[in-house]
């Protein structure tokens, strides 16, 4: 193996906090908008993301803003609450032992392009030989031109490339239709399905992937 590609949310980090602290103030704006209550605030906003489930406008929370017409930018609410990101413990450990085994890093995000401002907020950045967002590419997960992008500038056939992910339709899925090896990051404890080739419940499981017990 030559490469290892990660996503981004649910894998390496998680935006979860920072979800939970603008969401209240979005159905504020929304109520008062449309003079409705929260809770059908609530319902609205909610109804139109679900709707919109892993298609390319879902994965950019200013495409639900523009929508609803809301002053708010989410490059802004990253550099306000930078500490609202949580990089999860097995993250950094893990990747500090990938490059010093010698193996190509890459990301590959069906975000837009305030992924990479993610990822240097939290100290990430610099671990990554490529970064792939949707915007390099005009595509999402599980398409094709979005891994092979990565591949590509890593110097890596798909057979020499293992790609982790929490998603089953867009990590999983995609990785294996290219003939990548697919991990499956299942930090919930969820029904995987025996879609991937491996399941971890933490990254640290890797090395044992990798063969790299010492």
């Amino acid at each position: 193996m030559k490469a290892v590609l990660f996503d981004i949310d649910g894998t390496i980090l998680t935006e979860m906090p920072l979800i939970q602290l603008f969401l209240p103030r979005v159905y504020e704006k929304l109520s008062r908008k449309f003079g409705i209550t929260r809770e059908e605030a609530r319902e609205r906003f909610l109804s139109e993301i679900f709707g919109r489930r892993d298609t390319y406008d879902w994965h950019d929370w200013n495409f639900f803003f523009k929508l609803f017409e809301l002053d708010l930018r989410y490059e802004e609410l990253l550099r306000s609450y930078p500490h609202k990101l949580h990089v999860y413990p097995d993250t950094i450990p893990t990747l500090e032992w990938l490059r010093n085994a010698g193996y190509g890093l890459g990301v590959v995000t069906s975000g837009p392009e305030y992924q990479r401002l993610k990822l240097r907020l939290v100290g990430l950045l610099d671990y990554f030989d490529v970064v792939v967002t949707r915007d390099d590419v005009n595509a999402i997960k599980p398409e094709p031109k979005i891994f092979l992008y990565a591949l590509e500038k890593l110097g890596a056939e798909p057979s020499e490339a293992i790609m982790v992910g929490d998603s089953l339709s867009q990590d999983v899925y995609g990785a294996k239709n290219l003939g990548m090896t697919a991990v499956w990051i299942n930090r919930d404890g969820e029904n995987g399905y025996n879609m991937a080739d491996y399941e971890v419940r933490s990254l640290h499981e890797l090395r044992k992937i990798l063969g790299g017990w010492e």
